[in-house]
């Protein structure tokens, strides 16, 4: 038989050649097709690239509408139009407020700071610019004399957005530092925002409140929580809306319900955002700060450390030094003739005030005792190490300062610290008590610490307003609600005396204690203005000419009378000179008065209830 056989074509060098580089051109193109695939549908930006992105995009929206805020100014439409440029602006700028004001707090101030010179560390006197200086320009209407500087400010503005923007472009945000400045940005609403304090004429705080958190609302979308925690995201989602819509449904300024805000929306939504950033396991910062970095809320229990304008770790208190530094304070061996101690003008029983105008100190004149009365009104101790700086002038910024300038003030306890030393060095008790707590013994600076470590103790920060916002629902009355939205709203308390510890350090960082010029009157008769001038006998500005710190309203019903003169004798004494409008108000004619002169023209059902809250405190 014959066997058939099937042949098969050689393939020549040529061939293998040409079908190699068929092949290694399909695969190219397969690598191709695949790397295009993968970048349409593949792996998006990370959440924080993603942010910055907007974040940038919203930098060009606010330059595009403060470039057309500058155009309307200078071709002199009408206060309508350019009112409405303003505030268009004003909710760019707000769109980018939780990153601006973290990223580059510098800008933000020259942005959006008050409008009253600043006077800085090097006591140069700068004048104020930004959104609000434009605010009062162009509200209630701009007069044509200021379209000049309306112009000059609004250019002032587009230029510090372009270093914003400029300074941005190399920000490298991370994911704990965004979702740090998402709940400071409410905090920053809820004792700043809703107080009117950075749109003090326009009043048109709400609105900007809600574009901020309609911008975060949508930022922190792309961190994809529904994967993680669908519950957890549906939940953050409702928060945001809930808060959203209740401030774009506020029918006014002045009636915002701002206590139910607070505690049923704001509050929520700080603590299922520190919720979501633990589910999404983004660390939590732990670096020291005066509010806590895991704090869910400002009015949380604990959340404020007292011990955070320490100076150096080694001078922290420990159960020890307070209890040392309680019985020095009742100690009178602190005064030159051994008849006055700390707790002279600083009474336990009256908040640790002595109750006079000013306060009453023994003297010695040759060998002479003489009674006379203190330069100032002695201020309550409780609660200060929540302040940056300390007497009325701010003259010291430590604690241990202060109880050496009161020891060694001669108007004071005339006293010595060289001479203290070596008198308690001659006690057995008191090197008993040192050697436990110092390892130098008893020396000036221990003696200080300690004193300074039983004032940080004295902190108090569960009135019944906190303890409303706790979940004691039934803690405050009806008038006494109405007082706090007065305070925090219409009668303008807030914006000097910040939420939640009502004293003049600025939030949500707390770093700068604030001073302000009120123009308080010489006597009660108000026919002239104290002769104290403050703060100006430190620096010789004319910003701080009348200036005196801002001291905490807290416990304030058992710190009468008031002021730093104490010329007020009660707390209905005090609304009348705010609802006047301070000095100015009484005729004194404060070029650099920073309180409103207008007047706040509260009724006395108001001026009642306003009261009534304060005493809550």
């Amino acid at each position: 038989m014959m066997r058939l056989e099937r042949s098969f074509p050689v393939a020549t060098p040529e061939a293998t050649r040409f079908n190699l580089w068929w092949l290694i051109v399909l695969i190219a193109g397969l690598l191709f097709l695949c790397a295009m695939y993968g970048f349409l549908i593949g792996p998006k930006p990370m959440p924080a690239q993603a942010i910055k992105q907007v974040f940038m995009e919203d930098v060009n929206d606010l330059d595009s509408a403060v470039s057309q805020l500058q155009q309307v100014i200078s071709a002199n439409r009408s206060d309508q139009v350019i009112q409405t440029a303003f505030r268009r602006a004003r909710l760019a700028y707000k769109r980018t407020e939780f990153l601006t004001a973290y990223y580059n707090p510098e800008t933000t101030r020259s942005l959006n700071g008050p409008n009253i010179p600043d006077v800085d560390d090097d006591l140069r006197i700068n004048a104020p610019e930004g959104f609000q200086v434009l605010e009062e320009l162009l509200f209630p209407a701009l007069d044509s004399t200021n379209q000049t500087e309306a112009v000059q400010q609004a250019a002032v503005v587009r230029s510090n957005v372009n270093r914003l923007r400029k300074i941005s472009e190399n920000n490298e945000l991370t994911d704990s530092h965004i979702f740090d400045a998402m709940r400071l940005e409410v905090f920053r609403i809820v004792s700043l925002g809703i107080t009117g304090f950075d749109s003090p004429i326009a009043f048109y705080s709400l609105p900007e409140a809600a574009s901020a958190l309609e911008r975060m609302h949508q930022q922190v979308g792309y961190y994809k929580l529904v994967k993680t925690d669908a519950n957890l995201s549906a939940r953050l989602d409702q928060a945001f809306g809930s808060a959203i819509n209740t401030l774009r449904s506020a029918h006014d300024f002045d009636t915002f319900d701002r206590l139910g805000f607070i505690r049923q929306q704001a509050n929520v939504l700080s603590s299922l955002l520190l919720d979501a950033q633990k589910a999404l396991a983004i660390p939590v910062f732990t670096e020291n700060r005066l509010l806590s970095t895991s704090a869910r809320t400002l009015t949380d229990s604990g959340v404020f450390n007292p011990t955070y304008f320490v100076n150096l770790d080694e001078q922290r208190p420990t159960p020890a030094r307070v209890a040392l530094g309680e019985k020095l304070f009742v100690n009178p061996i602190l005064s030159g003739n051994g008849n006055r101690s700390c707790a002279s003008c600083h009474q336990p029983d009256k908040a640790f005030t002595d109750g006079e105008p000013k306060s009453l100190a023994i003297g010695v004149n040759g060998r002479q005792q003489t009674a006379h009365r203190t330069q100032r009104n002695a201020p309550t101790l409780l609660n200060v190490a929540f302040q940056a700086v300390q007497f009325a002038d701010s003259r010291v910024v430590f604690l241990e300062d202060q109880a050496s300038d009161v020891i060694q003030n001669e108007q004071e306890m005339h006293g010595s610290l060289p001479e203290t030393v070596k008198s308690l060095r001659q006690n057995a008790e008191y090197r008993t008590l040192f050697a436990k707590s110092y390892k130098e013994g008893i020396t000036e600076q221990t003696l200080k610490n300690a004193i300074a470590s039983y004032i940080r103790s004295l902190t108090s920060l569960d009135s019944r307003l906190d303890r409303y916002f706790r979940g004691q629902t039934t803690a405050l009355t009806a008038e006494e609600k109405y007082g706090f939205n007065l305070f925090m709203g219409k009668a303008k308390c807030a914006t000097c005396h910040f939420f939640p510890l009502f004293n003049g350090t600025v939030p949500p960082a707390f770093q700068e204690t604030e001073s302000e010029v009120l123009g308080t009157p010489a006597t009660i008769a108000g026919k002239q203005v104290d002769a104290d001038v403050g703060k100006f006998i430190l620096t010789n500005r004319d910003p701080h000419r009348y200036a005196f710190k801002t001291p905490t309203v807290r416990h304030v019903d058992r710190t009468a009378p008031y002021m730093h003169n104490g010329v007020f004798r009660t707390l209905d004494e005090v609304v009348d000179f705010y609802n006047q409008g301070g000095g100015n108000g009484l005729g004194f004619n404060l070029p650099n008065q920073t309180l409103p002169f207008d007047k706040l023209n509260l009724a006395q059902p108001e001026k009642k209830a306003l009261v009534a809250f304060m005493k809550v405190l």
